[in-house]
């Protein structure tokens, strides 16, 4: 009788099934005897980016790799404060959403070759999985599924997509965890916090030494899980940090955001400190953080940065794109112009987030891009002949999920080759009233992508329905909380 795996492999043969597959799990089954490891967490992530699973015992590991684990199927279906968006007793929800009726579950598969140990937990390795139904066939709202078809398809065109991660967090110590049974609350409050340095100082040596310990925890955390940790600093918001990590491929990128996302929050917490990616802390005076994804598109075989061009383009000014970027990077920058309001639902996914699109505050306002321009959408880095030019957009949330994030990028760069448009000039006034305005609200960026037909047909009708049901849900609890700072602050703060 075949193995769960197996089945799985019918359908996606990187799945499982190969002998590759099976000296990952024999070599799997090494490390585990030889670390002498106790627990094995499954991990698995999120619609919102988080990292959920189970722990199992070492000596039921196998028969996990081979017949999966068990996943109750609403964990596809809850918005931000796990409240599930769909009735799943009822009868019609068989026929909108087959598979997920009654709570039922899926399984989930997980990959022998994502094993790592984990820093912050003595005798504890992990694994990521992926969300299958029970016959062995994908679930398309598996979010690092939909990355995966995203540059599939890219692949097709003939490119890969390198991303490098410049990610901003918040850093508090806790003073009160807020854990009293009588207070517990759906969400609950998050903890009680103070700052670790002052903040309005950027890069300060003298700040940054005041959080030694717990950059000291970022750092040990980032690196024994393995991601190219570049470099640490001090931001300028209070208690507010950066951590900058090296180009890699897109689907290592994403998989490395969620991965350092969930291991600082968890290190972190153990030694007494919270770390938060929502957009905008519930605190006066503080500083929104940003996720700046820097990328460009390689060319399959070589790996050549086909973003470069050797020279500019005969006539071209500064501002025009091909001055910069060769053709195929112009016409990548003009599709991510073209869908940037569509893009900012799956970018800024939360309420927090349009809070930050403000003048002079080093975000976005309007649809725009400029070469080495901080206040542009799209930052347009490098030059003729420089092998790391690059487009950093500047739109996205901490606390996004990357997957979709990026396989968002690559739907709306591709409609940009294959219509081989043209961007506009680069902006030297970004707050200057140029430019179609970005999204006010997580409900017009919702509008965007439902009205989008080249992200609809890239994602596919049903993820782009299934995702704006779920966001929806979250904007409409928003609108009705009588107390729209408390809500804010028990939906996001504690959680992401």
């Amino acid at each position: 009788m075949s193995t769960f795996a197996a089945r799985c492999a019918a359908w996606e043969p990187s799945a499982s099934g190969d002998g590759d597959r099976e000296a990952a799990v024999q070599d799997l089954l090494r490390a585990v005897r030889a670390g002498g490891l106790q627990r094995l967490r499954i991990g698995w992530c999120d619609t919102h980016g988080v990292m959920r699973g189970k722990t199992l015992m070492p000596h039921v590991l196998r028969d996990a790799l081979d017949n999966g684990v068990g996943l109750v199927g609403t964990m596809l279906l809850k918005d931000t404060s796990d409240r599930t968006a769909w009735p799943v007793f009822d009868a019609t929800v068989k026929d909108q959403l087959p598979g997920f009726e009654f709570a039922g579950n899926l399984m989930l598969l997980p990959d022998p070759a994502s094993f790592h140990t984990l820093p912050w937990a003595p005798h504890t390795g992990a694994l990521r999985a992926q969300a299958w139904y029970g016959a062995g066939r994908p679930v398309p709202f598996d979010t690092r599924r939909v990355l995966q078809r995203a540059l599939r398809t890219l692949g097709e065109a003939g490119y890969g997509l390198r991303c490098g991660l410049e990610v901003e967090f918040h850093v508090y110590r806790i003073t009160d965890p807020r854990l009293d049974p009588m207070g517990a609350a759906w969400p609950h409050e998050p903890p009680a916090v103070q700052m670790l340095h002052p903040g309005y100082h950027l890069l300060s040596e003298e700040w940054g030494d005041q959080a030694e310990e717990a950059l000291h925890i970022v750092q040990a955390t980032a690196q024994g899980l393995g991601l190219p940790l570049r470099s640490l600093e001090i931001e300028l918001g209070p208690s507010q940090f950066e951590a900058v990590f090296d180009a890699m491929d897109a689907l290592a990128a994403a998989d490395a955001m969620v991965l350092f996302r969930n291991g600082v929050r968890q290190a972190l917490r153990r030694a007494g400190y919270h770390a938060s990616f929502v957009c905008r802390p519930p605190f006066p005076n503080i500083m929104s953080s940003g996720w700046h994804l820097h990328h460009s598109v390689v060319e399959q075989g070589t790996g050549r940065n086909a973003f470069v061009r050797d020279e500019p383009a005969p006539g071209s000014t500064a501002l025009d794109a091909e001055h910069t970027l060769s053709t195929t990077g112009a016409r990548w920058l003009a599709g991510l112009l073209a869908h940037a309001p569509a893009l900012a639902a799956l970018c800024a996914p939360t309420v927090n987030a349009y809070g930050r699109f403000r003048p002079n505050a080093l975000a976005p306002q309007s649809v725009l891009w400029g070469r080495d321009n901080r206040g542009a959408l799209l930052r347009v880095v490098g030059g003729a002949g420089d092998g790391a030019t690059r487009i950093e957009n500047r739109l996205g949330e901490p606390s996004a999920n990357p997957y979709l994030t990026m396989a968002a990028h690559v739907h709306a760069g591709l409609d940009g080759l294959r219509k081989g448009l043209i961007p506009p000039p680069a902006t030297e006034a970004p707050y200057g009233g140029q430019g179609q305005a970005l999204p006010k609200t997580l409900a017009e960026a919702l509008a965007a992508l439902n009205a989008s037909p080249a992200l609809r047909a890239g994602l596919g009708d049903d993820v782009v329905d299934w995702f704006i049901r779920l966001k929806s849900s979250e904007v409409a609890r928003h609108e009705a909380a009588a107390d729209k700072a408390e809500w804010d602050r028990r939906e996001y703060f504690g959680r992401l």
